[in-house]
């Protein structure tokens, strides 16, 4: 038997946690596959489609689109009917528009394809974060959490190999199969998540107690009840507009501002690498190491921040995050016609120091924000985000056309924007139960 005094979130990680995370992770590296898969692709289909230059940037542009829409929607919807049903609508979305690439005769029929998957990795965003906050222990949180970013890296890194290897073998209509290929990992995705329960917290938010003690025992064992969940009990009335108003929205504004500008430089380096390093004079085998070590380094960034984060806490490591990084891109501003190894030193502190904001986008909404409106906040954020992201990845060709690499990178150097905002509103949630990292007391 356990005592009735001790909260879920004070046991040991089991392999039901194991399970969820896999679960969870596996549709942030299902995100990073799918929407890195595009550029693999991107020159054999453009001649295959006889795609113009309009239509490649708005097929590129459409999965960034379509997680807007979707995380909007995908928040909505989970906080409403709840983390179970909502979990398998983005691997249902992967499989059929993924399969229905390989037969894509038109611009604007892959236009609405791309849009489709991004309405699905939109979704994946609020659902598969806050079921999988709502079951772990504490110390377990923020770390897990911030594992999913990295399961992105490997599911980017995943669609160069595998998409690489498609086109190499696949013949002249070899960007069918590439772009088909993500239905394969949707569908495994799918099959990996049957079985998960409904998280006992959004039941107890809906009333329904006793589904909610089934799951508690079914998940720690008999000895638990909703005894072991105390912090839940408490009846609020919040709904999606709480994220506006009731003190929510001061919240709502600090995860929009920290993940905006935490994303912005981030998506326009990795979207136009090889130009940015070619304007900064790295060229050739400079130019290819530069690109394979910065993504190295992004992914190191992450692992530092996420073991960081029970260490020196979430407020600090976003600070240091984005102090660092930001100056590192004002030194690539200062210094944009320096020798290449200085290039490559300050484009790798960047990528290295990022990481801690990197991994906070989804700890912080998850935790900041009660059962009730957790996905919406996570939606919302996500949500906003992109709209940096697409304008910032838009802007990146035009700003080193018409005013060099130097200027762009200062513009680049946003994150300063990203750290007023944390030094002002970042909490910190390290040693906090969900109940009280959300609380406004």
């Amino acid at each position: 038997m356990t005592s009735p005094n001790i909260s879920i979130e004070d046991v040991p990680i089991n392999n039901f946690h194991q399970l969820l995370t896999l679960r969870s992770g596996g549709g942030s590296f299902v995100d990073g596959y799918v929407l890195s898969i595009i550029g693999v692709a991107m020159v054999q289909m453009s001649a295959g489609l006889n795609l113009t230059s309009f239509w490649q940037g708005m097929i590129a542009a459409s999965a960034l689109i379509g997680i807007f829409f979707g995380g909007f929607f995908g928040g909505w919807l989970t906080d409403r009917l709840g983390r179970k049903r909502v979990f398998f609508v983005g691997p249902v979305l992967f499989m059929l528009a993924s399969v229905a690439q390989f037969w894509v005769e038109s611009a604007l029929g892959l236009f609405l394809l791309r849009f489709a998957i991004g309405i699905a990795v939109g979704i994946e965003y609020p659902v598969a974060t806050s079921l999988l906050v709502e079951f772990l222990p504490k110390k377990n949180r923020g770390p897990r959490l911030a594992t999913l970013t990295v399961l992105w890296f490997a599911g980017a890194a995943t669609a160069y190999m595998a998409g690489e290897a498609i086109l190499r073998h696949g013949g002249g209509d070899a960007w069918r199969l590439v772009l088909a290929s993500a239905a394969v990992i949707g569908g495994l995705l799918f099959v990996i998540r049957l079985g998960t329960p409904e998280s006992p917290r959004w039941l107890i938010s809906k009333g329904r107690s006793a589904e909610a003690e089934q799951v508690i025992k079914q998940v720690y064992g008999n000895g638990f009840s909703l005894k072991n969940l105390p912090e839940e009990s408490k009846t609020r009335k919040l709904s999606f507009f709480s994220l506006l108003h009731s003190g929510y929205g001061k919240r709502m504004l600090f995860v929009t501002m920290f993940w905006t500008c935490s994303v912005i430089p981030v998506f326009a380096v990795y979207a136009f690498a090889p130009k940015v390093l070619g304007a900064l004079n790295l060229k050739g085998d400079w130019a290819a190491i530069g690109s394979v070590a910065i993504t190295c380094l992004f992914v190191v960034g992450c692992i530092i921040g996420t073991r960081l984060l029970n260490t020196v806490g979430r407020r600090t490591t976003l600070l240091h995050s984005f102090f660092w990084s930001g100056l590192a891109l004002l030194g690539l501003g200062a210094f944009s016609s320096g020798n290449e190894m200085l290039i490559l030193t300050l484009f790798g502190a960047y990528a290295l120091f990022i990481g801690g904001a990197q991994v906070l986008q989804l700890v912080y909404p998850n935790e900041i924000f009660p059962t009730e409106i957790r996905a919406g906040a996570v939606g919302v954020g996500t949500s906003m985000s992109r709209i940096g992201a697409a304008v910032g990845t838009w802007l990146v060709p035009m700003a080193l056309d018409n005013y060099g690499i130097g200027a762009t990178m200062y513009a680049a150097a946003v994150t300063f924007i990203g750290l007023a905002f944390s030094l002002a509103l970042a909490p910190e949630t390290r040693s906090l139960n969900l109940q009280e990292a959300a609380s406004l007391a």
